[in-house]
């Protein structure tokens, strides 16, 4: 029989479909191929086809906007908002309106063109994050931004435009409702019982341990409760931590392995799906609470979202986290060595 799951953190429901209960192989999908022909703009020494870098690291003294370097990070050349100018807040009766000030960043996270995170060697998808953080803390630095969103879009299906591999930034002049959701559903939370609702969370699903798919000393990899997509996933860290930004340096060289590893178990499992990540963190300016924890949610694109998912709100969900969880952790893969 088909159940109603509620997200104890949004109070979102969504249905599992027991019913339509799909495993890994049952899902259409467009696997994702690198093919590598035609012009690429993210390719070592098309850096005058990108806007002016805001950051590369390079370890050879290159110049800026040359090739030497292993990462870098560039303005969208379409942004969804811009950095110039000021918000300018009115209203109009009833409705309210601003300038679309914001910063929107590609994230170009290798010069190799044939590399995905799945595939990079760990100390660059650390050096990945290294990137995110540093951008993150540049950025808060600007008043008119109440929030910083790193994602990101892996295939055609999830909505990339281009296949070199890449993450995006877009600092925002508000709190997302997504966002702002899980801020007021884990405050509520705090103000009850003056505990963290995730910290809660993290230790009843340890003690379960039917959807946990993976820990090491720092972060645990969880297959929600109540998932809107099949084998959606989210990193938490095991300590409480509010800020992807104040993450300490042992921290990332632990995110980065079980980050990859989780990429690579999605393409074992799925056979290279797109997917879509992204990094939930507190908003500004009360970035270290108690009551927030950051995570970073990992959704492969296997379903489509519908006339009754738009209607309601609700998401249906053909695949239960315990299955999706038991067929991740099956497919354990050893990164130690990539």
């Amino acid at each position: 029989m088909p159940e109603l799951r509620k997200d104890p953190v949004t109070g979102r429901w969504v249905i599992i479909a027991t019913d339509r209960a799909k495993r890994p192989t049952d899902f259409v999908r467009e696997h994702v191929q690198i093919r590598g022909s035609g012009f690429c703009p993210f390719c070592y020494g098309n850096e005058s086809k990108t806007p002016p870098e805001i950051l590369a690291y390079r370890s050879d003294g290159s110049a800026r906007d040359t090739p030497g370097w292993s990462l870098r990070v560039v303005p969208n050349k379409f942004p969804a908002l811009g950095i110039e100018g000021s918000l300018n807040r009115q209203g109009e009766g009833l409705y309210d309106k601003m300038n679309g000030i914001g910063a929107h960043e590609v994230i170009i996270e290798t010069p190799d063109h044939n590399l995905t995170l799945a595939t990079m060697p760990v100390d660059k998808v650390e050096a990945v994050l290294w990137a995110y953080r540093d951008r993150i803390l540049d950025l808060k630095k600007d008043r008119r931004f109440k929030y910083i969103l790193i994602f990101k879009n892996h295939g055609e299906a999830a909505g990339a435009s281009l296949e070199h591999t890449h993450s995006q930034l877009i600092a925002l002049p508000v709190v997302p409702k997504r966002v702002l959701e899980e801020v007021t559903g884990s405050q509520d939370y705090y103000h009850y019982k003056e505990r963290c609702l995730f910290c809660d969370m993290i230790a009843q699903e340890k003690e379960t341990g039917i959807r946990v798919i993976a820990e090491n000393p720092d972060f645990i990899v969880l297959s929600p409760f109540a998932p809107r997509f099949p084998f959606e996933m989210a990193i938490f860290p095991q300590a409480h931590r509010s800020a992807f930004e104040e993450s300490q340096r042992h921290e990332f060289a632990n995110l980065a392995p079980i980050l990859k590893d989780m990429l690579m178990r999605l393409d074992k499992v799925l056979e290279y799906p797109a997917y879509n990540f992204i990094i939930h963190t507190s908003p500004f300016p009360d970035v270290s609470n108690d009551y927030y924890h950051w995570h970073l949610e990992i959704m492969p694109k296997l379903t489509k979202v519908a006339g009754f998912e738009w209607g309601t709100g609700f998401y249906i969900n053909p695949t239960p986290p315990e299955e999706s969880a038991r067929f991740l952790r099956e497919a354990a893969v050893a990164t130690a060595t990539l």
